[in-house]
């Protein structure tokens, strides 16, 4: 048998006692042959130590040439290979403890020191120290890679930092080496987590998942992280390697992955609502004109009550379309449309959502420029800046919404590249919130940053902002201040039209006793649909589903001049009799009806032609304007004759 070769061991001690203690113990111990040398100062230890190479050092930390911290710092300084035991009083406990934080293997206390642990303690410091070596030196392999690699003991204390935790993280190897990654990674107490990623290594030696930690910026970030346990030779754990592979952007976009199959689902289900709701307003909007056109039956209070009803009827049916376009994130096309229309609409939602404790001010220019625009896209833009003004004033604020036209020279557009002279309007959206740093101002258009926690914000909201902005070629500037507030102000180019001259809503077509059939599943909206066309002249007869309808229309098909149908019923959808009347009678003259906001120019189920299409809810001016228009003559078509009375002055020809 080859015999063990002797553990080389340099003792630095002062103390001729405690220097024969120490011999003493160790000759207590036979599994293990010791060869000791001593110094009796730091001056001649270190000597030694550029002489001979020693395999452990025992390090007393009161010397006659140096005392307590300093007297490890100057010897690791120098010998950074070697392991090193310090000893220390009882009462000296602190001091040790520091110096195996700052990169001693082991510390012993004075008198409570057996030759067993003595022993014990050399051979641990030998090991952890070789395996510190061995990891530095595969490590320098790791420096490379693009992954967060780092090595932490039982305590959490780092002992490795590659090149990619720099990057990652910030934090240099100098400044992350005998820190605890607990302190340094994470911003919240995180130790229950800890437990159970320790509970785990030590039955299955490995854990992997993910982790919320923080960088030196304080930003918030989520790695995939995988855990290795490395146990020594007697299976005891030793150190843990911990490789950290940055997964945010990832993270940010499978939220927004998830929140764009939430708003479907919302969209199906906002859409089946509202055609519900819908067909239940169109009723109670077409009859409280109908009973205004009575007026001379009712008394002023009466009147008054029926418009109320008609105003909030309209409202309600407002509300349902605004509530589809944000759901159903239509795009639509670029029209011209009035800025202030836009801030109304956000107005309402507002006043409607936000709390009470912010107040809202509107201030906009009554004559507003036109812009050419998307409506939803605008509608995105404006709401978006208002939820994060909300957002910056948790306790309550001031939030103010503001719009004006505005003539910009080339003097203006050469203190800003996004800007170029013309006429805009200008739409501000300010609050008096926590404003943003002003190191993060040239960040917030960039994808992906946010300064919010993480699950409050994704960090697109601004980006998405700019990019809409840049596509109207407009351009969008902020001001802020910390603890003061922050303005954002979107520029878009102003269009010059004339418009149009308003068409009175008074001037209605008038039938000629024309036999309408109106088919719909809903029987309130039948009736009061037939009374409206009944009492301007027309005829009307009624189906109640895609059957009736078809077998009213071979009975009169000779007198029907028009069909009204419902798009969505049971049994036989509309679009299905539609195209049934149609092989009945190409030339069948059709009206479209839905509690949706189908569009004429977006491809629908209907294979066939028709001659408009009406939203629910309807107005009466609305009902007998597509009516007159489906029934207007060739001739009237193209002369443009009108054939038009006001409401209320109607009678029968």
């Amino acid at each position: 048998m080859v015999p063990q070769a002797p553990i080389h061991v340099l003792l630095i001690e002062d103390n001729p006692g405690d220097r024969r203690l120490m011999q003493e113990l160790l000759r207590e111990v036979t599994s293990v042959v010791i060869q000791l040398d001593y110094a009796d100062s730091l001056g001649q230890g270190m000597q030694y130590l550029k002489q001979t190479a020693f395999d452990v050092v025992l390090l007393d930390l009161f010397l006659p040439d140096s005392q307590g911290f300093a007297t490890f710092t100057q010897l690791h300084q120098q010998e950074r290979k070697t392991p090193i035991i310090v000893t220390t009083g009882l009462n000296d406990e602190t001091l040790a403890l520091n110096a195996v934080q700052a990169g001693a293997q082991d510390y012993l206390v004075k008198g409570q020191i057996t030759g067993e642990l003595l022993v014990r303690s050399i051979r641990y410091a030998i090991e952890r120290k070789r395996a510190e070596q061995k990891i530095r030196e595969q490590a320098a392999l790791l420096d490379i890679a693009t992954d967060a690699i780092l090595v932490r003991d039982g305590q959490h204390q780092i002992l490795f930092w590659n090149r990619g935790a720099e990057r990652l993280y910030g934090w240099t190897a100098a400044e992350a080496l005998g820190q605890k990654a607990t302190e340094l990674l994470y911003a919240d107490d995180n130790s229950v987590q800890m437990q159970q990623i320790q509970q785990q290594l030590m039955l299955d030696n490995e854990w992997h998942g993910e982790l919320n930690q923080i960088t030196k910026t304080g930003q918030a970030i989520t790695v995939e992280s995988r855990w290795t346990l490395v146990r020594d030779d007697d299976g005891q754990p030793q150190f843990i390697l911990v490789v950290n592979t940055d997964i945010t952007s990832k993270k940010q976009l499978e939220a927004q992955f998830f929140r764009a199959q939430r708003l479907e689902s919302i969209g199906t289900l906002a859409s089946g609502i509202a055609h519900d709701l819908n067909n239940i307003l169109t009723p109670v909007l077409a009859t409280s004109q109908l009973l205004q056109m009575e007026a001379f039956h009712q008394d002023e209070r009466s009147l008054e009550l029926l418009q109320l009803l008609e105003i909030n009827a309209r409202r309600g049916g407002d509300i349902i379309k605004q509530v589809l376009s944000f759901a159903r994130g239509g795009e639509g096309k670029n029209v011209i449309l009035q800025a202030g229309h836009v801030i109304r609409e956000i107005q309402q939602i507002i006043r409607g959502t936000f709390p009470k404790s912010i107040e809202l001010r509107v201030n906009t220019s009554m004559d507003l420029w036109p812009v050419v625009g998307n409506a939803t896209q605008l509608h995105q833009v404006l709401m978006n800046l208002c939820v994060n003004a909300r957002d910056a004033m948790p306790q309550g604020g001031t939030l103010k919404i503001s719009a004006e036209n505005l003539t910009l020279d080339e003097a203006y557009s050469r203190t800003n590249l996004d800007a170029k002279a013309g006429t805009y309007v200008a739409i501000a959206v300010a609050d008096s919130g926590c404003g943003i740093a002003p190191e993060l101002l040239d960040r917030i258009f960039e994808p992906f940053f946010t300064s919010k926690e993480i699950g409050k914000g994704t960090g697109l909201g601004l980006s998405t902002v700019l990019g809409i902005v840049k596509s109207h070629h407009g351009f969008i500037t902020v001001s802020s201040l910390p603890n003061q507030g922050t303005e954002f102000k979107i520029f878009l180019p102003a269009v010059m039209v004339a418009e149009p001259p308003a068409r009175s809503p008074a001037e209605v077509w008038i039938g000629n006793q024309e036999l309408i059939l109106i088919v719909d599943d809903e029987a309130p909206i039948r009736e009061v649909t037939k009374a409206t066309l009944e009492a301007y002249n027309y005829r009307v007869i009624t189906a109640c589903d895609g059957l009736d309808a078809i077998a009213l229309y071979v009975q009169h098909q000779q007198d029907i001049r028009l069909v009204i149908m419902d798009l969505m019923m049971p049994a036989l959808d509309g679009a299905t009799t539609l195209r049934i009347l149609h092989k009945l009678n190409p030339q069948v003259h059709i009206i479209t009806v839905s509690g949706l906001p189908y569009q004429n120019d977006e491809p629908t189920s209907i294979a066939v032609e028709t001659q408009s299409f009406l939203p629910k809810p309807y107005t009466v001016d609305e009902l007998l304007q597509v009516v007159g228009e489906a029934l207007k003559p060739k001739d009237y078509r193209q002369s443009g004759l009108p054939r038009q009375v006001s409401i209320g002055r109607c009678e029968s020809e």
